[in-house]
């Protein structure tokens, strides 16, 4: 199974993708809940989501918006693979490098990522997002597993002049239109083992980034114990983990994006999330 939040005929909606349709079981549709954050947050099984009679409509003749458009809290995990960390420079961290992305820089598949007037240095990052199914706090990493809701791909396009400006990655992470999320969800329980997963960034058709998930310097129990330990996590609330080697910045010569560049995050089993880079 697998789901998206898309608009469609001017109704923003979700609903679940099945053979390139989409049936709507949003406020449009069969109306199950008024978006996929609030089955999350009503702890809805997505085996019990019957879409026999929902309206349906092709995936190409939607606008995709970002998988949970409203979370309210995303944690992002810097230098999180051993091969991003080599090519950086940097010592093994202790602990998560953690910081955070807004809601409103995102964007959803096929949406435009905008490169910023004030930048010459965009970037892309390929990564698993992990969204949050229940309540979390003071997690056990024993426990981790079962406070998970589903997975998708996120691509954390990143501005890195204003990101390396200082010690805080912040700006340089939250310009509009920056963090792509989709294009589908996939329930936690389709997935049988996610570090068998592989993720795979292309910049119009090149591999630039390729790693199995099972790569992460600190795993995803890891990082749900962590980040909960320092702040509370609700349902619908994202964790992006991390990207593997092969960002632009790092390449020798360096090999930035450039508008209108196609950049692909293709994770088995989750789905192609793609953007076309459109100068500010």
């Amino acid at each position: 199974m697998r789901f998206a939040s898309y608009v469609s005929g001017g109704a923003v909606t979700w609903g679940e993708e099945v053979d390139g349709l989409l049936f709507d079981l949003g406020p449009s549709g069969k109306n199950l809940a008024p978006s996929l954050k609030d089955v999350i947050a009503k702890g809805i099984s997505f085996d019990s989501l019957d879409r026999a009679g929902a309206p349906t409509v092709s995936v190409d003749e939607v606008e995709f918006l970002p998988v949970i458009v409203d979370p309210g809290k995303i944690i992002c995990i810097g230098v999180n693979y051993r091969t991003h960390q080599e090519e950086t420079g940097k010592q093994a961290p202790t602990v998560p490098t953690v910081f955070t992305r807004f809601a409103d820089s995102q964007m959803g598949h096929q949406q435009a990522a905008v490169r910023p007037i004030s930048t010459t240095q965009f970037d892309y990052e390929g990564e698993l997002a992990l969204v949050i199914g229940q309540p979390a706090h003071h997690v056990a990493e024993e426990d981790a597993w079962n406070a998970i809701a589903g997975y998708a791909p996120y691509n954390d396009f990143s501005v890195r002049d204003w990101q390396r400006a200082s010690t805080q990655w912040t700006p340089g992470k939250n310009f509009p239109s920056t963090g792509a999320f989709g294009p589908y969800f996939t329930p936690a329980t389709d997935i049988e083992d996610v570090t068998a997963l592989h993720l795979e960034t292309r910049v119009n058709g090149e591999i630039r980034q390729s790693a199995p998930v099972a790569d992460l310097v600190f795993t995803i129990p890891q990082l749900i114990a962590h980040v909960t330990g320092f702040t509370p996590l609700s349902p619908g609330d994202v964790i992006v983990t991390g990207t593997p080697g092969g960002v632009g910045l790092f390449m020798n010569p360096p090999a930035l994006l450039s508008d209108g560049d196609i950049v692909e995050v293709d994770i088995t089993g989750l789905g192609l999330l793609s953007n076309r880079v459109v100068q500010a």
